[in-house]
């Protein structure tokens, strides 16, 4: 039995390329249309996408385009070739704008450029247009069953251009510029006071502040020791328990150290 099975299967796989390879060479669009229909629905989209792509031009403007233009980009999503995916579903969407598959589509197309934002750790340009085009899909479609789904990539999105912003301001303090760490982070702390990063943030404010200060030339070290004494105490308000707490102890007995100085 398994003999005749394997049989079966191959000789519809053989069916199937002599099918293919017969409407690759024919110059009849409908025959190409309807094979890369079969293809599609049998998964294989590479092929499908190559006859598509043959008879696109032909079917520009006919009333059977649109559900050529809809398999054909949604050969390409699933065939993972997101940039041209994103393209041709933005392309349908604005091309046919009562279709049925208008809102499918505008989910995809915004979904494709959520697939091709990078680690956080890389330029983050791709990111901030997948952010907008997802929240630009929100706003047009507020009742669309794809919301649960699109709000969650919005927050990860968000999430990892935050992550990207501490990276950077952290990077400053990483590599002793510490005016450029204080103003750095003073400013991702403003841009986003709900940050899980909040406290690292703090932290490293402080920690650069205390180095700048210590370190100072003496006509501006008070106030830059006072300033460091400030970022601690804001730490600490944040969590009093910090994990940090013990080396920032250390750090403002060596600023009230510095500071008693100043005192007549």
């Amino acid at each position: 039995m398994s003999k005749v099975i394997s049989f079966l299967f191959v000789a519809l796989f053989l069916v199937s390329c002599s099918e293919y390879q017969k409407a690759l060479k024919s110059d009849d669009v409908a025959v190409k249309n309807e094979t890369a229909g079969k293809l599609y629905e049998a998964g294989k989209y590479t092929k499908a996408i190559r006859l598509y792509e043959q008879i696109a031009p032909a079917y520009k403007g006919k009333p059977s385009a649109e559900r050529m233009f809809y398999f054909y980009s949604m050969s390409l999503y699933k065939s993972n070739q997101f940039y041209l995916a994103g393209y041709q579903l933005e392309n349908f969407v604005a091309t046919y704008p009562k279709s049925e598959k208008r809102e499918e589509c505008a989910f995809y197309a915004a979904e494709c450029f959520y697939k091709l934002s990078p680690e956080y750790s890389l330029d983050q340009t791709d990111t901030n247009k997948a952010l907008d085009k997802m929240q630009h899909f929100i706003d047009v479609y507020p009742d669309s069953q794809y919301l649960p789904q699109a709000n969650a990539y919005v927050k990860e999105l968000r999430e990892k251009l935050e992550k990207k912003a501490f990276e950077i301001a952290k990077q400053y303090n990483t590599i002793s510029d510490f005016k450029g760490a204080l103003k750095a982070l003073e400013n991702f702390i403003a841009d986003y006071p709900g940050t899980p990063y909040k406290e690292q943030a703090l932290f490293y404010r402080f920690d650069s502040a205390y180095k700048l200060a210590i370190n100072s030339v003496e006509a501006k070290k008070q106030e830059r020791l006072a300033y460091a004494k400030t970022a601690y105490t804001n730490l600490i308000k944040f969590n009093t328990e910090t994990e940090y707490k013990e080396k920032a102890d250390k750090m403002l007995a060596e600023v009230e150290k510095e500071l008693q100085n100043y005192i007549k």
